[in-house]
């Protein structure tokens, strides 16, 4: 468990999958992170698994995109380097 926060409710009704959803935060991941991941239906993961390239193949314009779609903060003074790690990290 992550120092100094309290466990997350079993009783969050918009997270799908809560056992999934607690061993995720239990491993460091943020609270955002972990619901995003627990509410995938798991055919849809692995349908979705490798669709796009890797993040080095994307633009600048499309990695920012990307982290504006799921809230990175910071994004606008980040360089390419700095956005893939970030999306990556998130």
């Amino acid at each position: 468990m992550q120092e100094g926060k309290a466990m997350p409710g079993s009783h969050r009704p918009q997270i799908k999958d809560d056992v999934q959803y607690e061993a995720l935060w239990r491993q460091g991941a943020s609270k955002e992170k972990a619901a995003r991941i627990a509410n995938t239906p798991r055919e849809e993961a692995a349908r979705k698994g490798g669709k796009h390239g890797a993040y080095e193949d994307w633009s600048k314009d499309e990695l920012y995109e990307r982290a504006q779609e799921i809230g990175i903060e910071g994004r606008s003074a980040m360089d390419k380097q700095a956005l893939i790690d970030a999306l990556r990290n998130h």
